[in-house]
């Protein structure tokens, strides 16, 4: 039983024999340290930041975001070079990945925008960040997206410039291309599929960047043909207004109609009896109400018509007896 002491038993055991003060033997819980020694270190402490980068690089560049979320998720806080790993930019990008298609679009902003990546990761951050936005815009506004809508989603959150160079992107067309489509429109400016075809080889475009380009000019043309014309209606009017001034009548702000009104066809030539302007009847308000008229009776006329026949009868005095 002695040899027992000092020795690890083959089989993890909860109580061990302990010789008592009389000499006898009494089973004691063992202490759990001595049966259960702390779990060996697993080999991925062992690997340094440039391995644990390469294992990142290798699981984003097949496509298996599980298995990288999964390998990154068992890398210890208490990593050796646990600050080391935080800056480098192939774990981050993992992270950005991997936060992207769990969509927690929280930590992937923070991820973009508190660390600087180098110019070739720009183009894959980007998108990621373009496409979160619009997966909230659109989950906000309960629809997908449209064009409008993305440009107005890039306007209002744009890029961070830890993944942008400031370079804005520009859709313009070089000048001899802009030529050529200004003649054309020209002469058609609805073009049927086979001459945007033909202009689509003469321009290195593609057709569907030719349709586009006459419909946002013929979109144009007929907002400034509208401007055009409010502005010439606004002049027109302005004149008169001037005129009248000048000539000393009422300008059309003072009148009840305009002059170039459809509704001025209904003016009346001449004052009706009432002396209104307008041919309509005016409805007649309680207080007008016609009453019949009374007739007086011959006793109130009786004292009128005496002063009128005396009156007749002495024209050359200034006074009447009565």
């Amino acid at each position: 039983l002695d040899g027992l002491f000092g020795q690890r038993p083959l089989a993890p055991a909860m109580w061990v024999p302990l010789r008592t003060a009389s000499g006898a033997f009494a089973a004691f819980p063992a202490p759990a340290a001595a049966f259960f020694p702390p779990v060996p270190p697993v080999p991925m402490l062992s690997f340094s930041s440039e391995q644990v980068a390469s294992v990142c690089e290798t699981l984003e560049e097949s496509g298996d975001v599980e298995r990288l979320a999964r390998f990154l998720w068992s890398l210890p806080v208490a990593h050796p070079n646990f600050l080391e790993l935080n800056k480098n930019e192939a774990v981050l990008r993992a992270r950005a990945l991997v936060a992207f298609h769990m969509s927690n679009f929280r930590e992937l902003y923070h991820i973009l925008e508190s660390n600087r990546f180098a110019k070739g990761s720009h183009a894959k951050l980007q998108a990621m960040w373009l496409e979160a936005h619009y997966q909230e815009a659109a989950k906000l506004r309960g629809r997908p997206l449209g064009p409008v809508d993305k440009y107005r989603v890039r306007k209002k959150f744009p890029m961070p410039r830890t993944i942008w160079d400031g370079e804005q992107k520009t859709h313009c067309f070089k000048e001899r291309t802009r030529s050529l489509l200004r003649e054309w429109y020209l002469q058609d400016p609805y073009p049927n599929p086979t001459k945007k075809r033909e202009l689509a080889q003469a321009t290195g475009l593609t057709p569907t960047q030719v349709g586009n380009w006459f419909k946002n000019r013929r979109q144009r043309d007929r907002a400034a043909a509208v401007k055009n014309r409010m502005q010439l209606i606004q002049q027109q009017s302005d004149g008169k207004r001037l005129d009248a001034h000048k000539a000393g009548t009422p300008s059309d702000e003072e009148d009840d109609f305009d002059d170039d009104d459809d509704e001025a066809m209904f003016e009346s030539n001449g004052a009706d009896d009432d002396g209104s302007d307008s041919d309509e009847a005016r409805p007649i308000s309680d207080d007008e109400t016609e009453t019949p008229a009374k007739k007086p009776n011959k006793a109130e006329q009786a004292p009128a018509l005496e002063l009128k026949r005396r009156s007749k009868a002495s024209p050359n005095t200034g006074t009447v007896r009565l």
